[in-house]
């Protein structure tokens, strides 16, 4: 029976630790403030925000909330986010993607100053992270590492497999697996031979973005898999990029959808907010 990498209650114990540091950042009279953008009312999107204004207010983070209509231009939204990257008040800025079509979401990216930039999006974020100095980590990744630590799974030395090249995971996950000496292979849709690939990994972490594509077939046994994946299947249930039932039985440690990474991106998102005060 594999082990289940439980993510809520392991971004509960973040949460729960970053509470009793924002509190005696507080006690010091030192407050933290994050704004949140948000442009139009993309359903997913708004669960987001929400859930991210509630891990807010349980670790004692202030949260500003902007709601922009629909047909916001990007004038207007570049505009905002210049006004708060210079308001001295807010310690975060965060946008939520995807914006609307007619916005560049690219420039919206690299207007949000690095120094403010808590999804570690911005170029600058991007550059610290694989030259190894301090900035805000990417959540997802940042949030995969915590999984494993916290579940005493060593990175060090594995072969660390990831499938997906995708600048919000892909690419800064293989950057912190190498921090933590892992060797990393990055796999992806021109791949050849994908499955003799996975098959290689330690540790598989899985960000391709297609409902349960990974069976067994792409498992070496013993291995750990990261399901990063999120859909609706045909009977509306929950589900990510892997085939849990087919793989749990060949894993030694696996993530569940949900309840495995999605909640640890809210959590690393928090820690960025504190990571702002902290000398």
């Amino acid at each position: 029976m594999a082990q289940l990498i439980d993510g809520k209650l392991i971004s509960q114990q973040i949460k729960d630790e970053l509470k009793e540091e924002v509190a005696q950042f507080k006690a010091k009279g030192i407050d933290i403030c994050l704004a949140v953008i948000q442009v139009g009312s993309d359903p997913a999107s708004s669960v987001y925000v929400r859930n991210k204004k509630k891990a807010c207010a349980y670790i004692g983070v202030e949260s500003r909330s902007y709601e922009l209509p629909e047909e916001t231009s990007e004038e207007e939204l570049i505009k905002l986010v210049e006004e708060l990257n210079a308001d001295e008040s807010v310690n975060g800025i965060l946008v939520q993607l995807p914006v609307p079509d007619h916005i560049d979401e690219d420039k919206i990216i690299r207007t949000i100053s690095p120094d403010k930039d808590v999804d570690g999006f911005h170029p600058v974020s991007v550059g610290r992270l694989w030259i190894g100095e301090k900035g805000f980590l990417s959540c997802t990744p940042a949030g995969i590492i915590q999984l494993l630590k916290r579940s005493n799974i060593s990175i060090e030395g594995k072969e660390c497999v990831i499938i997906g090249r995708s600048n919000i995971v892909g690419k800064p996950m293989a950057a912190l697996l190498l921090r933590e000496n892992g060797t990393v292979t990055v796999a992806h849709s021109r791949t050849k031979d994908l499955k003799e690939v996975a098959k290689r990994a330690d540790i598989l972490i899985v960000a391709i973005g297609k409902e349960r594509f990974i069976t067994s077939e792409y498992i070496k046994e013993g291995a750990v898999v990261i399901d990063v994946g999120m859909h609706r299947d045909e009977a509306n249930h929950l589900c990510g990029d892997v085939d849990f039932a087919d793989v749990e039985p060949h894993s030694s440690a696996i993530t569940p959808v949900p309840g495995g990474v999605g909640p640890m991106t809210i959590a690393m998102l928090m820690n960025n907010c504190v990571e702002t005060v902290r000398k």
